[in-house]
């Protein structure tokens, strides 16, 4: 039996939402992104949930879309199978920025590609020395995704957004901190037990007070910049899967990670 791409577990006022395809490093594909945004639809739904905790199975956070997934598919398939992907990407980071609970992301091992926009859309983040995050897209021959245009830019300013990208720069577990994507470093062993102190001290809150504060922290006027903004990355990304320099990309890229 084919075990769940997402695993969603809750015990009283705490959410647990899981990527759960750790052979392949997490790597998205439409049906555990479809997976994700069932889950999230429930989270929203259930009243007495206080707080998610956005997690990942395995040795990766998530690697992103599936190199191998985009490749496998037909040329001529590969603009429907991007949008299906890539739209559902784009309902998963805004489900979650919708979210009027806090939302706690742990994370491990790399975050490439669009899994970015997972880590770009929680509250707190607490990252292992072992985390890292790297765009990839100039080096697979990808357009950006997942938010590195909608939503890092405004996080740590445009310029060090453009050299990041531009030289596909890999970003350490510290400099996630000192630029904002991350709230605190914890090795494996205490990560944990940070994220415990956390939801004991969120569910101390009055939780009207923080659903305000999240609502006044991203305006109706700034959801819809950011939605505009994926909307354009997501078309951006369609165009140039198209291409032959994607199409050389991938076939380096997989036979280098063979």
């Amino acid at each position: 039996m084919t075990a769940p791409l997402a695993l969603l577990s809750i015990e009283g006022p705490v959410a647990r939402l899981t990527l759960n395809r750790p052979e392949r490093h997490n790597s998205l594909i439409p049906e555990l992104i479809g997976s994700l945004l069932t889950h999230l639809q429930q989270i929203a739904a259930n009243k007495d949930t206080r707080v998610l905790i956005l997690q990942a199975a395995g040795r990766s956070f998530s690697t992103g879309g599936d190199v191998q997934g985009f490749f496998s598919t037909p040329r001529a398939e590969r603009r429907a199978y991007a949008q299906k992907l890539i739209g559902g990407l784009n309902e998963a980071i805004l489900a979650l920025l919708d979210l009027t609970i806090p939302v706690i992301g742990r994370i491990h091992g790399p975050v490439t590609g669009g899994s970015l926009g997972f880590v770009l859309a929680c509250d707190l983040v607490a990252v292992t020395p072992q985390a890292f995050i790297q765009p990839y897209y100039t080096q697979v021959g990808f357009s950006p995704d997942g938010g590195w245009t909608a939503l890092l830019p405004d996080r740590i300013g445009a310029a060090k957004a453009r050299e990041i990208q531009l030289l596909n720069r890999p970003i350490s577990a510290g400099e996630a901190v000192q630029l904002g994507l991350a709230t605190t470093l914890a090795t494996t062993d205490v990560i944990d037990g940070v994220i415990a102190d956390w939801i004991a001290a969120l569910l101390d809150k009055r939780p009207g007070a923080m659903t305000r504060t999240k609502a006044l922290l991203l305006t109706a006027e700034q959801r819809r910049r950011v939605q505009e903004a994926l909307a354009a990355e997501a078309q951006s990304f369609m165009e140039q899967i198209d291409s032959e320099e994607a199409e050389a990309g991938m076939a380096r890229f997989l036979a280098k990670s063979a």
